[in-house]
Formats: structure tokens, sequence, C-alpha cells
């Protein structure tokens, strides 16, 4: 079971399923949020259980899906599409060991002028 939580703790989750290969996201969206590139991983939204939602807060950010954090301590959690049934769990807020290990870079086309990537991983324009 792979658990998770916001920095104050008044979001924290749980879930057993398997997890998708991480990625790191670096479109303006992700970048703004989270304050550089959102490394994230998709968990059935069906395996995900709530330990505790009390600050858990959803931001519409586009017309495809909806950002999730905690109101209290400003965490980024999630980034959850509209349809397909899997949320994006960030990876900064799993409890170690995960067991996982980033796969690829998105939307590198989007990634801000101050970093390079450079650990060898594949790159995707979008």
């Amino acid at each position: 079971m792979q658990t998770g939580s916001c920095l104050c703790g008044a979001v924290a989750f749980a879930f057993d399923g398997p997890a998708c290969a991480p990625i790191a996201c670096h479109c303006e969206q992700c970048r703004r949020q989270s304050g550089h590139a959102f490394a994230a991983t998709g968990v059935a939204e069906t395996e995900l259980t709530w330990r505790r939602q009390a600050g858990l807060a959803w931001y519409r950010a586009s017309d495809i899906a909806s950002r999730g954090f905690c109101r209290i301590c400003g965490s980024t959690l999630f980034w959850k599409p509209d349809s397909g049934g899997t949320i994006m769990v960030a990876m900064g807020s799993l409890d170690a060991p995960t067991g996982l290990r980033l796969d690829r870079h998105v939307w590198v086309s989007c990634k801000g002028d101050y970093y390079d990537i450079a650990d060898g991983l594949p790159q995707q324009d979008r």
C-alpha cells in the first residue's frame, strides 16, 4: 500500500492498485502551480482512498481537468482529468519508499528557460 499526504496532514490518502510510471510535466500550468515541473504518477481513481480530506480543495484549471491541493498548507497534490478514471498524484506527496522511478518528461516545448533537462530520460514536446 502506498500512502501520502500534504505538508500539514489535513489531506492524507492511500492506494493499493498499481501506479503508472511517473512523468515530469513541464507545461506552463504545472510549472505555475507547483513552482517547477510537476512530477506525478497515475492511479485509478477507484484505488484511491481518503484517510483525511478536511483540507482538500479543487481548482478548475482548464476545460479538461482540475487540480487538487490543500487549502490549509497550499500543497500541490493532484491533477484530475474529467475523463479516463485516472488521477495524477504528486510524487512529492508520497511517503518513501515509493518503489517508482521517473519515466519521461512531457511538454518540454513549454519548459522554463532557467533549467536544462539532462537526466537522459525520454522527452516529449507535448
